[in-house]
């Protein structure tokens, strides 16, 4: 089998245009797969080859310094800060919550995962919005 290297770069270039993760195209019995970190290659869907990606990206965006205690999702999904459309929400800046209490419910395939407060504090912060897709680990909330 000839890999067509367009292809490849073509994708690569896609996953900077629009900061993905990663993206896969199947045609007939071919499926390749390119990721941030890697490349995937495969004939049969059980049969799977890794080889360093073509692009890596070269600089990473400077992070912002947070002073607080950050509550990361737990898991992939989006985020809503009510229970329901109108309710109210969680949280807001400036209340004060407990370890245990709900800031934030996490919907990932039709199921809705409330998220608990890993510590006390005050919000100093809500960094993601209503509705918004969040990743494993992403920082959701800073406490003060």
């Amino acid at each position: 089998m000839k890999i067509d290297k367009k292809i490849i770069q073509e994708l690569s270039d896609y996953l900077k245009e629009f900061n993905l993760t990663e993206i896969e195209i199947t045609e007939k019995d071919t499926k390749i797969k390119v990721s941030k970190n890697n490349v995937s290659i495969s004939n049969q869907p059980q049969v799977v080859s890794h080889s360093p990606a073509t692009t890596n990206v070269a600089s990473t965006p400077a992070q912002k310094v947070i002073s607080g205690t950050e509550i990361t999702s737990p898991i992939i999904g989006t985020a809503y800060h009510a229970p329901e459309p109108g309710a109210k929400k969680f949280v807001e800046v400036g209340k004060k919550i407990k370890k245990g209490d709900t800031i934030m419910i996490v919907e990932a395939m039709k199921t809705m995962n409330h998220v608990p407060s890993t510590a006390d504090g005050v919000v100093k912060e809500i960094c993601v919005q209503d509705g918004q897709p969040v990743e494993f680990g992403q920082t959701i909330i800073i406490l003060e």
